[in-house]
């Protein structure tokens, strides 16, 4: 099991070569490219020259000895207006590109959710059933998986959070089971569980191993999507580590809880890197304690 990182807060104000090389520096043997959000990674994406910068990036990570493991391209994945779903297709297409170049061997897509999850369950299911569908072939062009995630959604009127699509375990298995190809797997969110009242770890047993192809590892208190460090909410960590060994999980660790970074000055933040990494490796030792 590799530890990993998203390169999302550092990439915030610093390069992409710059983020790597902290989080090379901070111990990580592998990280997680965040081709989403308002950041350098993504601004590479936009580029005219991104295949070259890519290419590049790649040269440059294998120089520090740090592997990209698992990647997260544009979200959302649709707004409901064809003419800029178009657009975000193509986004989503040129990330599993860049994810490829990288070395990554799966990146995470949400799913389509832009309509109100209750009241259009079935319609979301098809919708998504056919997006993921046609992304199979170019999964097969670059060599990529992808991560289906389970989601959540916002209710204003309450401001807490509601069901969305894969957020239940039974739907999350539908998902998978009905795609039913190779490069095809689940994404566990284990933040997005802890948001939704459901039993996680009766969740994770029912998904199973064989399904679960990659993990989003952060912390939360319940009621807020946090993505901090594991051990400074509520989750209990070291059951979900007995739980990942229990059901056979055969894939990575991957932080998706860098948020924790944005606390501490910009000069500090490889300090706060390393003590990340450090909870990290806990995690990992935990996992192979309990493997059987």
């Amino acid at each position: 099991m590799l530890l990993s990182s998203t390169t999302e807060v550092l990439s915030m104000t610093h390069s992409p070569e710059e983020s790597v090389k902290t989080l090379a520096d901070a111990g990580y043997k592998a990280f997680d490219l965040t081709l989403c959000g308002a950041n350098s990674v993504r601004r590479l994406s936009d580029s005219e020259d991104w295949k070259e910068k890519a290419v590049s990036l790649r040269k440059y990570a294998d120089g520090l000895g740090i592997i990209c493991n698992q990647a997260h391209a544009f979200f959302p994945s649709s707004t409901g207006d064809p003419e800029k779903d178009a657009e975000i297709y193509q986004k989503i297409v040129r990330d599993m590109e860049i994810a490829s170049i990288m070395g990554a061997k799966i990146i995470v897509v949400h799913p389509k959710q832009h309509l109100k999850y209750a009241e259009n369950v079935e319609e979301l299911f098809q919708m998504n059933m056919e997006f993921y569908r046609s992304l199979i072939p170019y999964c097969e062009k670059f060599g990529i998986k992808v991560g289906v995630e389970n989601m959540f959604q916002w209710n204003n009127k309450v401001n807490g959070v509601a069901d969305s699509t894969c957020s239940r375990v039974k739907e999350m298995c539908r998902y998978i089971d009905t795609l039913d190809s190779e490069w095809m797997v689940a994404c566990l969110d284990i933040g997005h569980v802890n948001l939704i009242d459901t039993d996680m770890f009766e969740f994770m047993r029912t998904l199973g191993g064989e399904r679960l192809g990659c993990l989003h590892v952060h912390d939360n208190d319940g009621k807020g999507d946090n993505h901090t460090l594991p051990f400074t909410r509520s989750i209990d960590y070291n059951k979900v580590m007995e739980t990942l060994a229990e059901i056979g999980y055969k894939g990575d660790l991957t932080y998706e809880a860098d948020n924790f970074l944005k606390g501490f000055p910009d000069d500090f933040r490889p300090t706060a890197a390393g003590f990340m990494r450090q909870v990290g490796d806990y995690l990992v030792d935990k996992f192979n304690q309990h493997k059987k």
